[in-house]
């Protein structure tokens, strides 16, 4: 098991897809993590190739008492005609960390998302009793679900609201191409650390 870090309990892991098309519900679910105050962590940082990749995402998982788990991606790939199955492989590693774990990892909390709430009954049953959060593929929905999941079992009495939240995100995202300019960056090549850096600053200077 790995050593349980001391922001164990402002970590948050986010597991959801990486492509293009549900980039936008990503951004939004990243965003919603560093407003309410929490730290984003995601597979995206296993990118060291001396290391096991699953080995690394364990670790992560590991080290985050949050996880956010979006099963609404269960289209099959048109280049394989199969399915991605690493979203669910990485919900039931972070079900067994919290189910098996030492006393931290029982301490674990998850959200589960999809695109509506029963619509995982017909290919993941297994996880029935769980409460599915659906969002219907918009970023507006899925920044107070997460929102309003942090709050509740964080207890936290200083979280601003969801619609706050959301006004946020929106002129966050006006503002982002002109910023990645400032920084000679390219705006569709931004990396993982780049974007929650980005974010982070970028809520740093409008709370002074």
């Amino acid at each position: 098991m790995a050593r349980i870090p001391q922001d164990f309990e402002q970590n948050v892991f986010i597991n959801c897809p990486f492509d293009i098309k549900y980039k936008p519900l990503f951004d939004s679910i990243v965003f919603a993590v560093q407003i309410s105050g929490f730290k984003p962590r995601s597979a995206r940082e296993a990118s060291n190739a001396g290391e096991f990749r699953l080995q690394k995402i364990m670790t992560i998982i590991s080290e985050c008492k949050y996880g956010i788990h979006d099963l609404s991606r269960t289209e099959l790939d048109k280049s394989t005609s199969l399915p991605r199955f690493n979203m669910p492989l990485e919900l039931g590693i972070d079900l067994g960390c919290k189910r098996f774990g030492n006393k931290t990892q029982r301490s674990k909390t998850i959200l589960v998302m999809d695109k509506s709430r029963y619509r995982y009954q017909k290919f993941i049953s297994d996880i029935a009793g769980q409460d599915i959060e659906p969002h219907n593929g918009k970023p507006k929905e899925i920044i107070a679900r997460v929102r309003d999941w942090l709050l509740t079992e964080s207890q936290s009495t200083t979280m601003p609201g969801a619609a706050y939240m959301f006004d946020r995100y929106k002129v966050f995202q006006r503002e982002l191409p002109k910023i990645c300019k400032q920084r000679n960056k390219d705006i569709n090549e931004l990396a993982y650390s780049e974007f929650i850096s980005i974010i982070r600053v970028w809520l740093e200077e409008r709370a002074t």
